[in-house]
């Protein structure tokens, strides 16, 4: 297996088996990624193509990462969903009929449970700070380690660490107040 250091090499080159094998490699993560935070499959395969060209753009450039290649991807994806969503109007929430008439009667009732809970945790994540958002979602959805996502926001992994506990208290006071609500 090669190594992201000689992986990054070989890009450099223009080594179209080294590009292949990249894009391979990260393209289905770094979709995870954009799928998590928009909840849209176009979009998300939007930004991955977005994330690709520019690498391949900064790379006939003469620059692109030098380095933690999965840190420059994830972070020029996370450019790309921030535009994405300045680029948005305020869009009106889909309602569970809405939903149900939408998927079809076919769907199972736990289904559309975790669907809707998904909606809820996703709209709470998308009222905390952007910093917060990118690092729970690196860290917890996409599973990277504390040093991976120190890398990708390009901080430390003790900033990381407080960020993540800011994050997750505000996350859980967003959600306590959502609950609230509806009750």
């Amino acid at each position: 297996m090669q190594t992201s250091d000689s992986l990054l090499k070989c890009i450099r080159q223009w080594d179209e088996n080294a590009l292949t094998k990249v894009y391979d490699q990260y393209a289905p993560a770094i979709y995870r990624y954009a799928y998590r935070l928009t909840g849209h499959a176009q979009t998300a395969q939007e930004i991955v193509s977005d994330t690709f060209y520019r690498l391949l753009l900064a790379l006939k450039n003469g620059g692109g990462p030098e380095q933690h290649l999965s840190a420059w991807l994830y972070r020029v994806a996370h450019n790309l969903i921030v535009d994405f969503y300045r680029r948005q109007p305020e869009q009106d929430q889909v309602t569970l009929d809405e939903a149900l008439h939408v998927a079809g009667a076919d769907m199972h009732e736990e289904r559309i449970l975790r669907r809707e809970e998904a909606e809820r945790v996703r709209h709470a994540l998308w009222l905390l700070t952007p910093l917060q958002q990118q690092i729970i979602t690196l860290r917890f959805l996409e599973g990277l380690t504390n040093e991976e996502v120190a890398q990708c926001v390009e901080r430390t992994v003790g900033a990381v660490k407080a960020l993540q506990h800011r994050a997750l208290d505000s996350l859980r006071r967003v959600l306590e107040k959502v609950d609230e609500a509806q009750n």
